[in-house]
């Protein structure tokens, strides 16, 4: 029935909302409802090919009738599309915005599957070629806006801080990082009690875990 994989679509993306990560890119999906589309328009254009480019709807109501739910169906169709890809969008901006690099996870999920099938064919990506250049140009659009105003944590939270100074637990290492007091080096189960602006973007992008 036409519509019934543009909604699965839908529901998936209403899914992806609710994810603290991207979830793999339904290309079949995306294909079988492109491919809905073309075959609505390809039967719409042979139904108005058999009146000569001149169609009256109250001549013969069965054809304004059929051409009319191609109609519908297409926009259903392209309306589904679109809601799928703007939701990945925005979590990809999302994501962007926290500091995350999205590309070297993605890369680093496909090296790990790869070697754990022992082929090729196990590495696979979250993210189709064009949303990984779409990341590449909105981190390079992203750094440019940061550049002008290096004074300011433009990814940080709006909402001010309960307190000053939290204690943090390293969740990956990091290496030396500079704050305002001096350097510290980051390193795995190790626990400090630093100044919360100076972490924030670290714990943004998990390598740190706030306490209490």
């Amino acid at each position: 029935m036409y519509g019934e994989i543009g909604l699965k679509l839908v529901q998936h993306a209403k899914g992806t909302q609710a994810l603290s990560h991207l979830p793999p890119y339904q290309t079949e999906m995306v294909r079988a409802v492109t491919r809905e589309i073309r075959e609505l328009d390809k039967d719409a254009s042979s139904i108005l090919s058999g009146f000569g480019g001149s169609f009256n709807p109250s001549a013969d109501p069965a054809a304004a009738c059929s051409l009319l739910v191609d109609h519908l169906c297409m926009r259903r169709n392209k309306r589904c599309l679109l809601a799928y890809h703007r939701v990945r969008v925005d979590k990809l901006e999302e994501m962007c915005w926290r500091g995350e690099d999205i590309l070297d996870q993605e890369r680093s999920t496909s090296l790990g599957q790869g070697g754990l099938l022992g082929s090729e064919k196990g590495a696979s990506s979250s993210l189709n070629p064009e949303e990984e250049e779409y990341v590449r140009q909105y981190n390079d659009l992203l750094a440019a806006l940061k550049g002008q105003w290096t004074d300011i944590d433009l990814a940080g939270t709006l909402e001010p801080p309960k307190d000053l100074f939290i204690d943090v637990r390293v969740l990956k290492d990091a290496g030396e990082v500079q704050t305002e007091y001096g350097s510290i080096t980051l390193t795995k189960n190790s626990q400090f009690y630093v100044r919360q602006s100076d972490v924030e973007h670290l714990i943004a992008q998990r390598y740190l875990q706030k306490l209490g």
